[in-house]
């Protein structure tokens, strides 16, 4: 192994540098034949890189969710001497943020908004189905505060309440916990309030069908007969082609079951066209209950047949964005 390493320094004997370096390195550790050793490394590096990006790629929607707390931060502290003498203290923080995710909806995804007009100046209730991740609804409400500068009080998960350094951004766009109060008197107030009934779970286990896991609840329909607003569907086409889970394994499912934790592996975040679609509002009926409002809604009517479309890149529409326009 000596006589290895000492020929590299002989002249008569051209080898690399990387040669060299391996040669000693087996003197060091005593290991023969590393070169294989690293090649068998580099094989498996460029075998399983694609996996690890795709695996890797969803985390640039948390890192711009902490760029959008960080830009609150600074201009919280920038502003503090002006807070008392502004009316509205964040419409510049807010300005800000809406126009990152604008200009990364763009880039990344192609983001178009069809049938923005259908968003009223007054009180709605805006139901969507919850992708993998809500990305599509960051998108929705950033362009709809740039264009028509209203605010959507979004319910959350209450996870999303306990997660490090959120709480800022949570109050500085209204973010709701979900009690029956809390989205009335939002309503009342005459505000946007936003929810997706199939929730965590839905975001989850739903799959490439664009299956509807609502369950039972109907309590968003019931808010909105109380406080007597109009409910508006909201769908993004592509969602699920954009970012995936690993929901349909029972493991992860048992896991949520029992923790109530969103620990289920997310994939992609690829580049897809992401479209939403705003659709006809549903008006406010006094002699309706909240049974019967809710199998109103298009989703309900339209999952039997959207879930035995395959909603890929070439797919058509499905039915339940073609009710919506």
């Amino acid at each position: 192994m000596i006589g290895r390493n000492e020929s590299c320094g002989a002249e008569e004997i051209p080898t690399s540098y990387l040669t060299c370096l391996l040669y000693i390195l087996e003197g060091w550790t005593g290991v023969e034949h590393l070169e294989e050793y690293f090649s068998y490394l580099a094989f498996l590096t460029w075998l399983f890189t694609p996996l690890l990006i795709a695996f890797i790629l969803p985390a640039a929607i948390l890192l711009l969710l902490y760029i959008s707390i960080v830009i609150l931060h600074v201009y919280k502290r920038r502003t503090d001497l002006k807070e008392a003498y502004l009316n509205d203290f964040w419409d510049g923080a807010r300005e800000t943020v809406a126009t990152v995710w604008c200009v990364h909806a763009r880039i990344w995804n192609g983001y178009e908004l069809h049938g923005m007009e259908k968003v009223p100046d007054g009180p709605a209730l805006i139901v969507f189905y919850h992708g993998a991740t809500p990305m599509d609804f960051f998108y929705f409400m950033a362009t709809v505060f740039i264009k028509k500068k209203r605010i959507f009080r979004v319910v959350a998960d209450h996870f999303v309440f306990s997660m490090p350094g959120f709480k800022l951004l949570l109050d500085v766009f209204t973010v709701l916990r979900g009690t029956r109060e809390e989205c009335l008197r939002e309503l009342k107030s005459g505000n946007l309030v936003a929810i997706a009934p199939g929730g965590l779970r839905e975001a989850l286990f739903s799959n490439e069908n664009y299956t509807l896991i609502w369950g039972d609840r109907k309590g968003f329909a019931q808010v909105a007969i109380d406080a007597k607003v109009p409910i508006i569907p909201v769908f993004t086409q592509n969602v699920r082609e954009g970012i995936r889970s690993l929901g349909g394994l029972k493991l992860f499912r048992l896991i949520y079951e029992y923790l109530r934790l969103p620990l289920v592996p997310l994939y992609g975040n690829f580049p897809v066209k992401l479209r939403t679609y705003v659709g006809d509002s549903i008006p406010y009926e006094p002699n309706i209950t909240a049974e019967q409002l809710a199998e109103k809604h298009p989703y309900k009517k339209s999952h039997a047949e959207a879930s035995c479309t395959c909603p890929w890149m070439t797919k058509k529409k499905s039915l339940a964005v073609q009710v919506l326009l």
